[in-house]
């Protein structure tokens, strides 16, 4: 199944995002079934990938936090994944109606850690995200400041 290279996401965060990312997901895995782990890991890595996509391109820094996040040797199932959502269109508001509330902040910490947040659309796609999870401007804020980036809102 797509659980082996879906945990590397875990460890991904843990390395990108200091504590904060990491210590979150984390705390879902050990809360969580297997199947709804996977589901999570599978809705953070969408966050991740539509990020990257979001400017137009994935550059090379965005592509190895992606392959990091699946793991080194990601199965079958995992490398569909990724073909499936590298092809999808960029949806920040798809992407919120299927996050349930209990992981929309780490959805959007997720999509954060995908990028450098150097570029109008990448800004635009967070906010945009941000919206769709209904997140207060302060607690976008708050988690990029966590995260040691510039706030989204002035």
């Amino acid at each position: 199944g797509a659980g082996a290279g879906m945990a590397g996401l875990a460890a991904a965060g843990a390395a990108t995002a200091g504590q904060g990312l990491g210590a979150m997901i984390d705390q879902f895995n050990l809360s969580e079934t297997a199947p709804q782990a996977e589901e999570s890991a599978g809705l953070l890595l969408r966050a991740m990938i539509q990020a990257a996509k979001c400017d137009g391109e994935i550059d090379a820094d965005e592509k190895t936090r992606l392959l990091e996040a699946v793991g080194d040797s990601p199965d079958t199932s995992d490398a569909e994944f990724l073909q499936v959502q590298l092809a999808a269109p960029v949806d920040p508001e798809g992407l919120a109606k299927d996050t349930p509330d209990h992981m929309k902040t780490q959805v959007y910490g997720a999509a954060l850690m995908a990028i450098d947040l150097d570029t109008q659309p990448e800004a635009e796609f967070l906010d945009r995200l941000a919206r769709g999870l209904e997140l207060p401007e302060t607690a976008v804020n708050a988690l990029h400041l966590q995260m040691g980036l510039q706030p989204l809102y002035g």
